[in-house]
């Protein structure tokens, strides 16, 4: 092997071994929980549905219970068909006190469904504050006391959560919660710590209408695959801050084969791929473990293996951390699983310009716009 090339192997490896370290040392950086709020304004919680996914009606129900004085759910559908439509209509006879309303409403604006269900909510939305959160999200009752505080801020444009797996039985749902707590988290903390508040999470994002509309409205995000990601932008390039919460929701993980594990994983990688293909091609490097292994087996030298022993050992710290932080069970027998996975997963994301997003396919450009999708 070229000396040139050992040289670059051996670098590359330490670097994954020394972002692993980056990582743990990251959950430090975990947001301190906020001051109670000083008012507490109405709100409208905004929630897309798009048919009854595995605990719909616990995720839905969680926002009906909110310790607050004044709220309102809105609920959307695009389909007068649409099993979800029996779910709110449960919740509307059990929490006959609480303004649940439900839109059904089948217009179709860009590509993105998902927006443009929300689009349909807009007219029906009654309040200045405005919640959005995908229909697979649980919560506490304290939620929007939690986010009623940093939202009201005039230079704050929105309020963001990360969010933890709550997976279901199976092991690819498992491998899915992994993928979240152990890469996903770790990596937006690290991202944080140096600096940057380039997110947002469709888990939750709290903003006010005027910020809403000064972007352009749901009309402005119809055509973008990642829609949480581009209403953040749209904010900061007016100038308005982006607020990581330290309240952390759950999301429910529901992959019943590997072909929609990776499917749905591919989908995030390719999207965070074409919104910031730089950050992703560098974010291979958080794959320790891999990358001293590959380094191993390349360079045939002995002293890479103490290398590749001590990645395996921060791995595991990260994993161990990350259960600790999130207040999830410890999955270790997985953990090398996990890794395999999602290591050739983010290689096969570096290529590639379709996503399959529940029942379609979508085709998307440079940008991010979806350019065509197909059933």
């Amino acid at each position: 092997m070229a000396e040139w090339l050992a040289a670059a192997v051996h670098v590359v490896a330490i670097v994954g071994v020394f972002m692993l370290a980056a990582q743990i040392l990251a959950w430090k950086s975990w947001p301190r929980r906020e001051p109670p709020a000083a008012s507490l304004p109405p709100i409208s919680i905004l929630k897309p549905l798009f048919r009854e996914g595995p605990r719909l009606y616990e995720c839905l129900r969680s926002f009906c219970q909110q310790d607050y004085p004044a709220y309102e759910v809105v609920f959307g559908v695009q389909d007068h068909e649409d099993p979800a439509i029996e779910v709110v209509r449960r919740l509307q006879a059990e929490f006959p006190d609480r303004a649940l309303t439900l839109v059904v409403d089948p217009t179709r604006h860009g590509g993105n469904a998902k927006v443009g269900n929300l689009a349909n909510l807009m007219s029906h939305v009654r309040h200045d504050i405005l919640v959005l959160a995908d229909a697979d999200i649980l919560v506490g009752e304290d939620y929007l006391r939690r986010l009623a505080g940093p939202v009201q801020d005039p230079k704050v444009g929105i309020v963001t959560c990360l969010y933890r797996g709550a997976p279901l039985r199976r092991v690819w749902d498992r491998l899915g919660a992994l993928f979240i707590q152990d890469w996903f988290v770790p990596q937006v903390l690290l991202a944080k710590t140096l600096g940057s508040t380039d997110f947002a999470f469709g888990a939750t994002i709290a903003l006010r209408r005027s910020t809403l509309v000064a972007v352009g409205g749901f009309d402005a995000l119809v055509s973008q695959l990642a829609d949480d990601y581009q209403l953040g932008a749209r904010t900061r390039a007016l100038g308005l801050r982006t607020v990581l919460s330290s309240y952390l929701v759950e999301t429910v993980v529901d992959e019943p084969r590997f072909a929609e594990l990776a499917a749905h994983q591919l989908r995030w990688l390719r999207t965070i791929r074409l919104i910031n293909p730089w950050g992703y091609f560098f974010s291979g490097i958080t794959f320790g473990v891999p990358i001293t292994l590959a380094a191993a087996l390349i360079t045939e030298q002995g002293p890479m293996w103490g290398l590749v022993f001590l990645a395996m050992v921060l791995r595991l710290v990260l994993h161990f951390e990350a259960c600790r932080h999130q207040g999830v069970r410890r999955r270790f027998g997985l953990v090398p699983l996990a890794d395999a996975l999602l290591w050739g997963l983010w290689v096969t994301g570096l290529t590639g310009r379709t996503v399959r997003w529940r029942t379609t396919v979508l085709a998307v450009g440079d940008d991010g716009t979806i350019k065509a999708n197909r059933e």
